[in-house]
């Protein structure tokens, strides 16, 4: 079995070539211990398509030496058509794509240096397709840790929310274009870098106008959704999530759908590794992690699956802000998913407010500005961009509030919403907050969740709504693990638009919400000794934190204005160029980047969404780099996208393309 200290010398192999079935080479960045060859270990892998070189690399540094350094092999791959990988990537998650980590994992368990045991981990893409990967169940493939990821790519992933288009459909898009025509680095594939680099650029996808036109569950949706067949997982799964983050969701669907050995962990986190953990507190994932690897790679019984089933960070309450550097709270944990000792707690909506009891049945008006979800933040967090104080957007709202708490509240799980209403047009969007009020009145947002009406029955077979009719619609909130002070009021703020966060509906709707036969049921979790006794998580290691890339310049911010002669709100996100050097390897990396949105009060056809994005690559007289643009807008009939790409070698123009596609919009 080898040394299992964390003592082991470590080498590097820089690009290790893998040959897939059809001939195409994936290359791969090893860490292994030297004497691996005489003590074979198992692999640890992570595939993305982020560029090993040029876009991961310190990254990778901050953890796969640590495993190679306790005695297992980490490795992570660049996807087909990435980095320094041969082929085109076409699409997120394809089965091409699924079927290269297949024969990745069967070549790594063959090597001289390999055990034959496999574990493959990674966040957000690289946990998405863990859970995909194990779904195929390569019999190399013992466990798997999968963080910031889903189960279900339409429900709970980047492109649509309760049935409504997401704008970080468009972000999204432009990240995943900028990160496949990354250049190959020279210094490991030689001249063919520009041949490589020319066909990526010259066949890259509009991704966008493909997600455009599967507005439903259907099976484009269904692939590499294992929400779909739990049962075709059967290797162990660490899952982990931060309330913060986007992905938390999924956590505890896995816990509850998956039958093999597993556990989950949910801290403060945006969407982060947890070792880069913000808001803090952080922890030791590479510790953490190694007790999961030792466990299952390696046969020790170190009791990595007898604790708790979860373990979840409870959030106290704090000043609502865009950015905290931690959120204050404590470690709780079930021993089972779903929890045997919680209960509901049933408020209703009554023209009074939030109560237990419900009162008289009566209709409310709710038709809000376009505008309502300017402080919403950004749908999927990296640490700076979360929630401010929902104020503004509840005065857009129809509000209803509970008395100031006598006592502490705590909830863990999914609020729940049963909304009886009826609506005007046969199309509308609803989206539903539960805000934590301060007795100065500041309103920190605990969870929200959205729903295309259209998609009340399910997001498969969408129906319009009968205008008049009334209907009993069902919207279940982010989970949350969330302690409500005394003294501060429970809110629930329902609205007919959350922009820039969701595209509005073609038409302006109006609803009538039915007071009295309406409610929230929240997730209620008593306070246990045992919480108390906790064993603690491991810190994370200094070195571990150590970037040694200098980063020069690169100031940006956001900001919303007005144009009050036009009735237009915008709002903007910039980031000034800067500069990363990475010395080690003598790359420079420029970047910067612009994004406006754009929307009228009372007109959602006026909804307009840019973005731009620039990034160069230097070293020395060798010089890549890449401009691309996009465009998104609406009629009453399709989505109306429009993309500029230009590419620059040396300053000299190399590749140029452009795009103006029409999508039908789903009516």
């Amino acid at each position: 079995m080898g040394q299992q200290g964390p003592n082991r010398t470590v080498r590097e192999i820089e690009n290790l070539l893998i040959p897939m079935a059809d001939g195409t080479r994936l290359a791969a960045r090893v860490f292994l211990p030297d004497d691996a060859e005489t003590s074979p270990v198992p692999v640890i892998l992570e595939c993305v398509p982020y560029g090993k070189r040029l876009g991961t690399w310190e990254r990778d540094e901050l953890l796969h030496p640590a495993y190679a350094a306790h005695g297992y092999a980490g490795v992570r791959l660049d996807l087909r058509g990435s980095g320094e990988s041969e082929g085109l990537l076409e699409d997120e998650y394809a089965p091409q794509e699924q079927t290269d980590c297949v024969e990745v994992i069967d070549w790594l368990s063959r090597q001289s240096w390999c055990s034959g045991a496999v574990g493959l981990m990674g966040i957000s893409w690289g946990g998405f397709n863990a859970l995909q990967v194990a779904a195929r169940r390569p019999s190399a493939l013992k466990a798997i840790i999968t963080v910031c990821s889903t189960d279900d790519r339409y429900s709970d992933d980047v492109h649509y929310m309760g049935g409504a288009m997401l704008q970080e459909d468009l972000l999204w898009n432009m990240a995943l274009m900028m990160s496949v025509t990354q250049p190959p680095d020279p210094v490991l594939v030689g001249a063919r870098w520009r041949e490589m680099w020319l066909r990526r650029l010259e066949n890259v996808p509009l991704f966008l106008a493909t997600w455009l036109r599967h507005p439903t569950r259907d099976a484009y949706w269904k692939h590499g959704s294992v929400a779909e067949d739990f049962t075709a997982i059967r290797c162990p799964v660490y899952v982990i999530g931060g309330w913060t983050d986007a992905y938390t969701n999924a956590v505890p669907r896995l816990l509850s759908g998956l039958q093999v050995p597993r556990k989950g962990l949910i801290g403060p986190w945006a969407h982060r590794y947890p070792h880069m953990g913000v808001p803090g507190p952080a922890m030791g994932f590479a510790q953490d992690s190694l007790e999961w690897w030792d466990k299952w790679l390696k046969g020790i019984d170190n009791g990595a699956t007898d604790g708790p089933i979860l373990r979840a960070w409870m959030l106290e309450s704090v000043r609502p802000a865009p950015q905290h550097a931690e959120r204050p709270g404590r470690w709780v944990a079930e021993p089972v998913w779903p929890p045997a000792e919680q209960h509901e707690l049933r408020l209703y909506f009554n023209e009074t407010g939030l109560e237990s009891q419900p009162g008289a049945v009566a209709p409310r008006v709710l038709c809000s500005p376009e505008t309502t979800g300017e402080y919403g933040g950004s749908w999927c967090s990296f640490g700076s961009d979360d929630a401010d104080d929902q104020r503004c957007d509840d005065a857009r709202s129809l509000v209803f509030d509970s008395p100031p708490l006598e006592d502490r509240l705590e909830i863990l799980g999914a609020p729940v919403l049963t909304v009886d209403l009826a609506c005007d047009s046969p199309q509308a969007t609803l989206t539903a907050r539960l805000c934590d009020v301060h007795p100065d009145g500041a309103s920190l947002r605990v969870s929200y969740g959205v729903l295309d009406l259209t998609h009340r029955e399910g997001h498969e077979f969408p129906a319009q709504l009968e205008p008049g009719r009334r209907y009993a619609v069902r919207i279940q909130l982010n989970d949350i693990a969330f302690a409500f002070p005394p003294g501060h009021r429970i809110r629930v703020a329902l609205s007919t638009a959350y922009w820039p966060m969701i595209w509005p509906s073609p038409t302006r709707a109006t609803l009538s919400v039915f007071t009295g036969s309406s409610s929230i049921a929240l997730p209620v979790r008593s306070r246990r000794p045992e919480d108390t006794r906790l064993a603690p998580l491991p810190l994370p290691d200094p070195d571990s934190l150590q970037v040694r890339s200098g980063v020069y310049g690169g100031r940006g911010g956001r900001e919303s204005g007005r144009s009050i002669g036009e009735r237009v709100t915008w709002h903007r996100s910039v980031r000034e160029p800067s500069v990363t050097r990475i010395e080690r390897i003598g790359v420079e990396l420029q970047g910067s980047g612009f994004t406006e949105f754009r929307i009228k009060d009372d007109d959602p056809l006026s909804a307009r969404a840019f973005t731009r994005r620039e990034q160069t690559y230097r070293r020395g007289e060798w010089q890549a780099r890449v401009e691309l643009e996009t465009t998104l807008a609406a009629d009453g009939g399709g989505y109306l996208l429009q993309a500029r790409l230009r590419a620059f070698e040396s300053g000299r123009v190399v590749c140029e393309r452009e795009w103006k596609k029409g999508v039908p919009r789903q009516r």
